[in-house]
């Protein structure tokens, strides 16, 4: 469903910053432990085994609730669902500044995550009821762009306002802007639902017993570690303790992935275009983020060594759109579209798993003051990475050899 012609495009234009809006939000609270590891475990008096599972909670809340969340935004709108996931954003914050007892920043946590699986899906939904069809990819890419930027005002930038005015400052001024983004959102994006009589358990059931799909979204979710295990929290306290870099510049550096990603999206698109394969392009983005942290870890790169390097990873993390696209490949048009929900869900999933390992690895090792224990728990990134290449290897030599054909063609072929 459309805007009526009546309806101004710079209120159409809006809407969609409005939900890019979120989406950028939503990325500084995915980074925002990165920043703080030191003062919440202080705070709560915990190890690096649980400061991670509270790190890998979000993922779990946004990974779970994906589904349902996409279901209820067709059949209640995003006027009210937006409205009431970036207030589930909000609550979460609230136990860092109130709580006492470790459970109710884990809970908050989890939280943070249910609310924030809204900001994408907002996104997909908000541009497609406001634009038309053929600038959908344009309008997804900015989109993509500003919640990058998002992540990367969550490093630097907030590690600067933390060390002037104290943490917990810096998560109050970040609950009254969710106040304030869900109050727009509210007001402003329009109350549109979409009726539908189509039962959504079959198509769910056609795509999780789909092997190919599978597959490829748990090889997939097995590269994910650089951003969402590394970046978003380790990343800081490995710079600060292996490296010996000052605050500022450790939470920045880790930024450098999500710019660039900024770039990636596009560059690894034309390069799977000119190779003529989203797997190759896949399998040849792994190999350079196994590579990258192997030279993080197995040498004392200079600053500027280390800054190329993250920007590198980043590209290369753009792969996770050539893989949810590979997946779609494998089913039938009706349920490209949902399989792309699924593929990213299942992805995410993988973020707990990451922070999990490097916390429990780091904490069995002597915590994160301890050089050789975060030297020794980022070495599961690599590790990953290499399995996953090496799981889309084999995919590819299956699809090449007829034992697992795609049902449509990748579109640079079509």
């Amino acid at each position: 469903m459309k805007f009526s012609a009546s309806n101004s495009r710079t209120f159409a234009w809006g809407v969609w910053i409005i939900a890019s809006v979120f989406y950028a939000y939503q990325y500084i609270l995915r980074v925002m432990p990165n920043i703080m590891l030191n003062d919440i475990m202080e705070q709560f008096g915990i190890g690096a085994a649980a400061f991670g599972q509270f790190s890998g909670v979000y993922y779990i809340g946004y990974s779970l609730l994906h589904l349902p969340i996409g279901i209820m935004l067709d059949r209640y709108g995003p006027k009210k669902i937006m409205t009431l996931c970036i207030l589930c954003t909000v609550v979460g914050l609230t136990p860092l500044l109130f709580a006492e007892h470790w459970m109710y920043p884990i809970a908050g946590r989890f939280l943070i995550g249910l609310g924030s699986s809204a900001a994408i899906l907002g996104v997909f939904k908000i541009i497609r009821i406001t634009f038309d069809e053929r600038t959908f990819p344009r309008m997804l890419s900015l989109s993509v762009m500003i919640g990058l930027i998002g992540a990367i005002y969550g490093g630097g930038p907030i590690s600067y306002m933390r060390e002037h005015f104290g943490y917990q400052l810096v998560v109050q001024s970040l609950a009254i802007g969710g106040l304030l983004l869900a109050a727009l959102t509210y007001f402003v994006v329009p109350d549109i639902k979409e009726s539908s009589e189509r039962p959504v358990t079959s198509d769910i059931k056609e795509v999780l017993t789909n092997g190919r799909v599978v597959w490829s979204c748990l090889f997939a979710g097995m590269m994910v570690g650089p951003l969402e295990g590394f970046a978003d929290v380790w990343g800081t306290v490995f710079l600060k303790t292996v490296y010996g870099y000052e605050g500022t510049i450790a939470a920045g550096l880790p930024s450098m992935m999500f710019v660039g990603m900024c770039f990636g999206a596009p560059f690894l698109s034309w390069i799977a275009e000119k190779v003529g394969s989203y797997q190759v392009t896949i399998m040849g983005a792994g190999a350079a983020m196994a590579a990258c942290f192997a030279a993080l870890l197995m040498w004392q790169l200079p600053s500027w060594g280390v800054s190329f390097n993250f920007i590198v990873v980043g590209v290369c993390s753009a792969y996770q759109i050539l893989a949810i696209y590979q997946a779609s490949t494998y089913v039938r048009e009706q349920v490209a579209g949902l399989t792309t929900a699924v593929a990213n869900m299942i992805i995410m999933i993988f973020g707990y798993g990451f922070h999990t390992a490097i916390g429990g690895i780091v904490n069995a090792m002597g915590g994160p003051s301890v050089s050789n224990a975060l030297i020794y728990g980022t070495v599961v990134v690599p590790i990953t990475l290499a399995v996953g290449t090496a799981g889309f290897t084999l995919l590819y030599l299956f699809d090449k050899t007829g034992s697992s054909k795609a049902i449509k063609e990748p579109a640079s072929t079509r």
